[in-house]
């Protein structure tokens, strides 16, 4: 325990930026993604997608090609004043995700969406018509 310790301190000295953009890197690619879970259930498929903060208007659903697409787009502006009006801070963000899931064979006129609590919750139905396999012959 010591020696590693002795030797995470010692690289930490020799290199210490070695991690510092890992992190950093890791962190903008974070967060702007959507954390998503897909569920496949014998009739039809759940996708559960967290997207805290977003309003209901600000999210897009579509499904087209056998592909369900999430965009959602978040903007915030905050300024917070003084007893004289004068602006003492100004705080901007945006959030602008997508994710796009192959789902086959869905039942387009059956799919349904709520959002609760910052969870999207989107279910597609399976369609009850799916195409039997088919031999085919060479000519």
């Amino acid at each position: 325990m010591a020696n590693e310790l002795r030797n995470n301190v010692f690289n930490d000295f020799m290199d210490p930026m070695s991690n510092f953009f890992d992190g950093l890197g890791r962190n903008m690619a974070n967060s702007s993604k959507m954390k998503t879970d897909v569920i496949e259930n014998d009739d039809e498929f759940e996708v559960k997608a967290e997207l805290p903060g977003f309003k209901k208007e600000d999210i897009n659903i579509n499904y087209e090609n056998d592909t369900l697409t999430i965009h959602a787009i978040h903007d915030l502006n905050k300024e917070q004043k003084d007893e004289d009006g004068k602006l003492i801070r100004s705080e901007r963000t945006s959030s602008d995700v997508s994710r796009s899931f192959y789902l086959p064979d869905a039942d387009t006129d059956k799919i349904g969406a709520k959002y609760d609590g910052g969870i999207l919750d989107v279910m597609v139905p399976k369609s009850a018509e799916k195409e039997s396999k088919h031999t085919i012959s060479i000519n």
